[in-house]
């Protein structure tokens, strides 16, 4: 699940038609699209590791179930995942969905080390989470380079489309691929680096990870990609976080004025 994986949860619990808009309507609109071209294009699109749901079997990978979602967004997404299939079949559409794990850098102010860094900054509690009996919450943090990188290897090794103004000619190519670090890392690990960069000592306020949705951990098995277009991250957790810090202060300030 994305590092937006908590606000995500808990805004899809508050509005829930939001996500079916996008993820589903949205994604339907955009495929309709396809459909009708001609000629069809070969499309890439974001999926995301969410859709490994409940699965205990680690790393995770693209022969793994996908049918236990554990939120809503995840569910929209596993819903995107099966709609691609039947515009594949029955249109010849080539589609390629990546499962992105825990993207980062510079992003949305809701995701979790954006506004973990603006509340250290603002000396404000920050919530960090443990699964049951104490259990460690590790995410598979994926910086954006690698991220971009492992889409333009998704991009350079698309087959063309079989179909033509939604006429299917032939078998059309069908793809999955996760995009991660291969390397989870607990969000207690995040703070401690955070802190460091940041030169300021956080007040963590220790919660046990709520039945909402969120999921205990992340680890992506990224084999596939890197037979097929030589995918390989290059970015760790400490690198990219210190380039994030970077930018922060730059852009924001590294004092209070770090409003958004």
């Amino acid at each position: 699940m994305h590092l937006a994986a908590q606000a995500s949860v808990r805004y899809a619990i508050q509005n829930p038609k939001s996500y079916i808009h996008s993820n589903i309507a949205g994604f339907v609109n955009v495929l309709e699209v396809c459909k009708n071209a001609n000629p069809q294009p070969a499309s890439v699109w974001a999926s995301s590791s969410s859709v490994y749901g409940l699965n205990t079997k680690v790393p995770f990978s693209e022969k793994d179930r996908t049918d236990q979602p554990a939120s809503l967004y995840a569910a929209t997404k596993k819903a995107g995942e099966e709609i691609a299939h039947t515009y594949n079949h029955i249109y010849g559409l080539s589609l390629t969905g990546l499962r992105f794990f825990t993207v980062g850098s510079w992003g949305r102010p809701d995701m979790t080390y954006f506004f973990f860094t603006k509340d250290i900054l603002k000396r404000k509690p920050i919530p960090v989470f443990e699964s049951g009996n104490h259990g460690t919450v590790a995410r598979d943090f994926t910086y954006i380079d690698d991220i971009v990188k492992g889409c333009l290897g998704a991009l350079d090794t698309t087959e063309k489309s079989t179909g033509s103004g939604g006429k299917k000619k032939g078998d059309a190519q069908f793809r999955f691929f996760n995009l991660g670090n291969t390397s989870p890392v607990p969000v207690s690990d995040l703070v401690s680096i955070l802190e460091k960069l940041l030169k300021v000592k956080a007040k963590r306020r220790v919660m046990k990870l709520p039945r909402n949705g969120d999921v205990p951990f992340t680890h992506a098995n990224i084999s596939l990609a890197q037979r097929e277009f030589g995918y390989k991250p290059t970015t760790d957790l400490q690198t990219g976080l210190k380039k994030f810090v970077r930018w922060y202060e730059k852009y924001y300030g590294s004092g209070k004025k770090s409003d958004h």
